[in-house]
């Protein structure tokens, strides 16, 4: 092979190099006009390398081109001056008018004299980057609004003790234990000490403890190095240490074995971790904020549970009550989720009948506020009115037994409990109903038929008393 014959295979190598990148390549002459203009110009720009060819740069209005906009001629352009133009995020007009943010660099081509024989360039398209931060400030913004104060709703005393300690976790970087029944919000909790602290610009780390079996748990907890076992093929970091400078949430704490339970101290006395299969500790900085539906006293008592780690956990304790003793609260809650069941399926509903409140309010909610959430929603594909009516509700809250609530008082344990149906409550439903059977046999979670045949067998009429 010649050597003109190898130089042109070289330029025929390097034109093919060119034209695949994805990045931007466009180079000037000596008088600053386009001498070549790649594919990824094309696209980037939006003018084609006809269009563009013999034309200065200008032609891209680079709003940073050092620090100015672009020069007039040639004999102007820094790049003269300075021989090259560092990396910089700027913005080039696109074709059709719109802004696109690219990242520029550019090189003087000098012959062996040192002068100037023309100027290579070259554009990093950063749109998709720039939409993949948006989505990330967005999704951290959708974040921090999940776990604003505003969305643990309560106005009960009971509630408002909550508040009080989530505040003053908040402004503490003790490590914290939030006690409660499944269902009353120990996550929300969790979030609203983290993002309304002094780590709330740091990462929040959640971890479901009971999810997991042992091995993975630790793995998941602690990380590993590859081969620690069969399946390692790489080197993986464990969330005590994704979580460094900020907030690690262990909910379902109660469900670690005791195995786990002596890692986790050491994690809690030394500040430090080792990863699974490796001996070298790596130094953290975290706060751990731990939740259990369990009362872990008892599981120390009991012996199934570290009476130190419970201890080191157990800084500031946070208890949430179950909603059966915050009642108070429900119509506030009712209206909450009916707001974001309304924005989200596009109905408007306005409330819940007085029916459906009474049995709601009489109901025990053993699922606590995620009970009465998912029975919100349950109602929403149900109702086709503006309000929601006891048949909407889930079968297991309407059949509990009817009780009329006084003015004052609360529904009580005793209650709850569903009782046989009597002569005389049937006659005071009745009353009430103005003798709508329909009405009653909702209200008791019975049929209609099943109304019409206790009225037989107690001799009940089937029409009010002054109708006949």
């Amino acid at each position: 092979m010649t050597a003109k014959t190898h130089e042109i295979w070289n330029n025929r190598f390097l034109n093919l190099i060119i034209e695949s990148m994805a990045d931007g390549v466009f180079t000037l002459d000596a008088k600053g006009r386009i001498s070549s203009w790649n594919a990824s110009m094309e696209r980037i720009s939006g003018y084609s390398s006809a269009e563009a060819l013999g034309q200065t740069c200008r032609l891209l209005q680079c709003n940073r081109c050092f620090g100015k906009k672009c020069p007039g001629s040639m004999q102007e352009c820094g790049i003269y001056k300075h021989g090259k133009a560092k990396d910089d995020e700027c913005l080039i007009c696109h074709k059709d008018g719109r802004d696109v943010p690219v990242i520029k660099n550019a090189r003087a081509v000098r012959d062996e004299n040192g002068a100037i024989n023309g100027v290579v360039e070259t554009l990093t398209d950063m749109t998709e980057l720039k939409k993949a931060r948006r989505k990330a400030e967005e999704a951290a913004r959708r974040l921090g609004e999940k776990h604003r104060f505003g969305n643990i709703i309560g106005k009960s005393a009971a509630m408002r003790q909550v508040f009080t300690a989530i505040k003053a976790a908040a402004a503490s970087q003790a490590n914290i234990l939030i006690e409660g029944d499944s269902g009353t919000g120990k996550e929300l909790v969790a979030g609203a000490i983290h993002f309304n602290g002094a780590l709330k610009e740091k990462p929040l780390v959640t971890v479901n403890c009971s999810a997991l079996s042992e091995s993975l748990l630790e793995s998941e907890l602690f990380g590993h190095v590859k081969g620690a076992f069969t399946g390692a093929m790489r080197d993986r970091v464990g969330r005590f240490e994704e979580a460094d400078g900020g907030t690690v949430f262990l909910d379902e704490i109660g469900e670690i074995s005791p195995f786990i339970q002596v890692k986790l101290l050491r994690v809690l006395q030394e500040r430090e971790v080792e990863r699974v299969g490796e001996s070298r500790k790596r130094k953290i900085n975290i706060r751990v904020v731990a939740a259990t539906h369990r009362e872990l006293h008892h599981l120390v008592r009991e012996g199934h549970f570290r009476e130190d780690l419970y201890y080191r956990l157990k800084v500031f304790p946070i208890m949430i009550p179950p909603l059966r003793e915050h009642k108070e609260d429900i119509p506030l809650l009712i209206n909450h989720f009916i707001d974001a069941q309304n924005k989200k399926t596009g109905k408007k509903i306005s409330g819940v009948t007085q029916a459906a409140m009474r049995i709601i309010l009489d109901y025990a909610w053993p699922g606590n506020v995620r009970e009465l959430e998912n029975a919100i929603e349950h109602a929403f594909v149900l109702c086709e009115n503006d309000q929601i009516d006891v048949f909407d509700l889930p079968l297991e809250i309407r059949q509990m037994q009817y009780r009329p609530l006084s003015a004052n008082k609360m529904p009580t344990a005793s209650s709850r409990r569903r009782k046989k149906l009597v002569k005389t409550q049937l006659s005071e439903l009745l009353e009430e109903c103005e003798w709508n059977k329909a009405e009653v046999a909702r209200r008791v979670g019975l049929s209609r038929t099943a109304i019409w045949k206790y009225m037989k067998k107690w001799d009940i009429p089937l029409q009010p008393p002054s109708s006949e």
